[in-house]
């Protein structure tokens, strides 16, 4: 139900944030490398085609100039989450951010923040739960774990 790319491998260990939240809602995911700059052809198919191999949401992780989110979100007809990574040849990020953010309109990417797999896992999750009641309450379920997260490090303070 949720595709998850990424341009290279070095990108797996923060997309390992958006895969776990993902499986532990029990979404059915796949995961692949496509690169914008290296693979266009395998971009423009995995871009046009996804939906019909019953994607709902792409979430696409890129460094660099991080031209993957856009380009995916030029082509296919699915919600599209960019997730900016800081790479080793990164402007502290920010290249990525802006990459991912400064879309054009027509052609929107939500934009999660720099290295932010787990909310793009999360948001993904929301999207899905819209038309489907089991993993709305997963999600209702996973919020009030927050809540009580908080509450229970609230009154540990407060002793």
């Amino acid at each position: 139900m949720v595709g998850i790319i990424m341009g290279s491998d070095s990108d797996l260990p923060i997309m390992e944030e958006a895969i776990a939240v993902l499986k532990s809602f029990d979404i059915q995911i796949e995961v692949d490398i496509v690169s914008a700059h290296r693979t266009p052809e395998k971009l423009f198919d995995y871009s046009k085609n996804a939906h019909k191999r019953g994607i709902k949401v792409i979430i696409a992780g890129a460094g660099g100039a991080a031209h993957l989110p856009g380009m995916v979100a030029s082509m296919s007809p699915l919600p599209i989450i960019g997730v900016p990574i800081k790479s080793r040849n990164s402007i502290d990020g920010w290249d990525s951010v802006l990459s991912i953010l400064q879309m054009p309109g027509g052609v929107p990417v939500a934009t999660v923040a720099l290295d932010g797999a787990k909310n793009a896992g999360i948001l993904a999750a929301q999207i899905i739960g819209v038309s489907d009641e089991i993993v709305l309450n997963k999600i209702i379920a996973y919020k009030e774990a927050l809540k009580l997260k908080v509450e229970q490090a609230s009154e540990r303070v407060r002793k």
